[in-house]
């Protein structure tokens, strides 16, 4: 008797009824069974899909899940129990010829140049987020014990606690609740506020806001909220203050499918949201008044099912390049960003890169040095090389994307030899990882 080999048996069972059913639509006349052909087609497919998902879901769970080229995420899972698969930018799961996944940073790199996305190229193309360059907070939750509330937040309401997951560290809540950023000044007129999220309970949010809503006594709060729920994203109002703004969010863009970052532009009563690269709400009347504190609430955090929120990162903005070029010869940006550890350019720094390749078009007889600078942290020989290489890979990209002639640039890098900032501290280092532009003599 002809054994059916146990791989085949298994795709059978995963695939069931839908297989028994396209044996039988073989006998049926043709005209009576194309239709339902097609359809039965598609559920095989999907089934088939749905079974490779939940095998490789099997094979990775309990492992951290690394960026091809965080090498301090890639030792870190390696030094703890738990071990390490990679992915691409996207949170996409890198996987060898087989179907394995992947866990050699090498092997990975390769895998992952095929489904790397420049800035500019698809669904980044419109994406025209720019973070502020005045770093008011920063906080990763380094400086707190793991288990701990954030020293510098205020504690309104509900069970948080900061953990370890994937690689990272986040703020988890285990309940509904509200806790207070303090900030150093007023919030600018001028702003950004970067919250990677993820949740998975149906009726969670994440909502900020400069007052107390939602929770605690004193909620006396009226203005425009920024809203991420399960299905939908956008602004919300909070005491029948400002208009609402919302849209639905993809399937696979959720913040249960993974951690979504969120974004925030503010701009006078000009609000914009986003979620990954694509905007969510473009709100041109917000209430949101400035304040010397921001206001997170949760809802939906369950023990089994929390909420975790990423570092959250609020800055000042500023005025355009070229302006600030002009009257001050030399201007630092926040907004090229770099994958960690390495000089490739993520898709984020559409924008700056974009405002940059514009003006050097308009300005035809301006001529710049690009200048990279990092943090403290690592090697002081391996930052210096480091902040070179980033520095040539932005010339290289202005001059391949934007056909700027290279005698007009020019590239150098300090790496850490240059602070404009602390290092000891969030928000100093993260004013050290930059890249200046310097206006050159004609």
């Amino acid at each position: 008797m002809l054994r059916t080999p146990p791989p085949a048996r298994r795709r059978i069972k995963a695939l069931g009824i839908p297989l028994l059913a396209l044996l039988a639509l073989a006998a049926l006349p043709r005209p009576q069974s194309a239709q339902i052909l097609k359809k039965v087609k598609r559920t095989v497919a999907g089934a088939a899909e749905a079974e490779t998902l939940r095998q490789l879901d099997q094979l990775v769970r309990g492992k951290v899940r690394c960026v091809f080229d965080d090498l301090t995420c890639i030792k870190n899972a390696e030094a703890s129990e738990e071990g390490v698969v990679l992915t691409d930018d996207e949170g996409e799961i890198l996987v060898d010829e087989d179907g394995n996944p992947i866990s050699d940073p090498e092997k990975g790199a390769a895998v992952a140049q095929g489904r790397q996305v420049r800035p500019g190229a698809g669904a980044w193309a419109n994406y025209d987020f720019v973070p502020g360059d005045e770093i008011l907070i920063y906080e990763d939750f380094g400086r707190d014990e793991v288990g701990d509330f954030p020293r510098r937040f205020g504690l309104i309401q509900g069970n948080w606690e900061i953990v370890e997951w994937q690689g990272g560290r986040y703020l988890q809540a285990t309940s509904g609740g509200l806790l207070a950023i303090p900030l150093p000044d007023t919030l600018p007129e001028r702003f950004t506020i970067e919250v990677p999220v993820t949740f998975a309970h149906g009726n969670a949010y994440v909502r900020l806001m400069p007052g107390r809503a939602y929770y605690g006594r004193d909620r006396r709060y009226g203005g425009s909220v920024v809203s991420l729920e399960l299905a939908r994203a956008g602004v919300r109002p909070a005491g029948n203050q400002g208009p609402t703004v919302m849209s639905q969010v993809e399937e696979d863009r959720r913040p249960n499918a993974g951690v979504v970052p969120l974004r925030v532009m503010g701009d006078g009563e000009y609000l914009k949201v986003y979620l990954g690269e694509r905007r969510v709400a473009n709100v041109p009347n917000a209430v949101f008044p400035r304040a010397d504190s921001l206001f997170i609430a949760v809802a939906g955090g369950e023990e089994r099912r929390p909420v975790l929120l990423g570092p959250i990162r609020i800055a000042g903005g500023g005025r355009d390049l070229y302006n600030r070029l002009a009257e001050e010869g030399r201007v630092a940006t926040q907004g090229i960003l770099f994958a960690t550890n390495s000089d490739r350019i993520r898709p984020e720094s559409t924008p700056t890169l974009e405002e940059i390749g514009k003006m050097l078009r308009d300005y035809p007889e301006l001529r710049i040095g690009i200048e990279g600078h990092t943090d403290g942290d690592g090697e002081e020989a391996y930052n210096q090389q480091l902040s070179e290489r980033r520095a040539a890979a932005v010339e290289a990209f202005l001059v391949e994307e934007y056909g700027i002639r290279e005698d007009r640039l020019q590239t150098a890098g300090f790496g850490e030899s240059r602070p404009v900032a602390d290092n000891s501290s969030p928000e100093g280092k993260q004013q050290n990882r930059r890249v200046e532009l310097v206006r050159l003599s004609p």
